[in-house]
């Protein structure tokens, strides 16, 4: 049996290695944002990809396969990493704000074709997993609206999601800014932005 003494020296686990399902579906999101949904083929995607059209079609059945497959594990993602985050403050709204806005500002700072591809291609999914990304979204948002609620009591809860999703424009933003200024600052400024919406400080 392995000691924890072992397993401290062996260190933590590796992280786990990309799969060729992930890289293509990474080539597709990029050509997706980039482009636009109608503008890219399963042929450009498996040419980007450097993959032959029934290899492609062994990994996805189609682009809107691909579409699902972007769009809910991103969105499970924002609400269980919103959720831990306000749990980790249970007596602390500012704390938890703030470890909000870091989450969010980083998710959109690594993720900027994702977040374009949310915003004009959501649309393009069938109702089902539609209805499903839109039931994960308003259950994050009701993460920010709890804290909010608590910083700001004048607030009533349909003027407390009205700042949430005015912070939300404000971090996805990301994808539509420019290079000229360093990531690092790029973060500070966005979180500062943000706080100053949804607080006035």
């Amino acid at each position: 049996m392995t000691t924890v003494d072992q397993q401290q020296r062996q260190g933590p686990p590796a992280p786990r290695r990309r799969s060729r399902r992930d890289e293509i579906l990474e080539i597709a999101v990029g050509l997706f944002a980039a482009r636009g949904y109608h503008g890219v083929s399963m042929d450009d995607i498996g040419s980007a990809a450097g993959v032959t059209g029934p290899a492609l079609y062994h990994h996805f059945a189609g682009k809107e396969a691909m579409l699902v497959a972007a769009l809910i594990p991103v969105s499970e993602s924002l609400l269980h990493g919103g959720q831990a985050r306000v749990t980790l403050h249970p007596e602390d709204a500012s704390a938890a704000l703030a470890d909000l806005i870091d989450f969010h500002v980083e998710f959109a700072l690594n993720n900027p074709a994702v977040i374009a591809l949310h915003l004009h291609e959501l649309d393009r999914l069938p109702e089902e997993p539609r209805r499903q990304i839109r039931r994960l979204q308003r259950l994050y948002v009701e993460e920010w609206v709890g804290v909010l609620a608590t910083l700001r009591p004048e607030l009533d809860a349909p003027e407390a999601r009205v700042l949430a999703h005015s912070a939300f424009g404000l971090m996805n933003s990301t994808p539509f800014l420019g290079g000229e200024v360093d990531r690092r600052r790029r973060a500070a400024l966005l979180r500062e932005a943000t706080l100053h919406a949804l607080i006035g400080r």
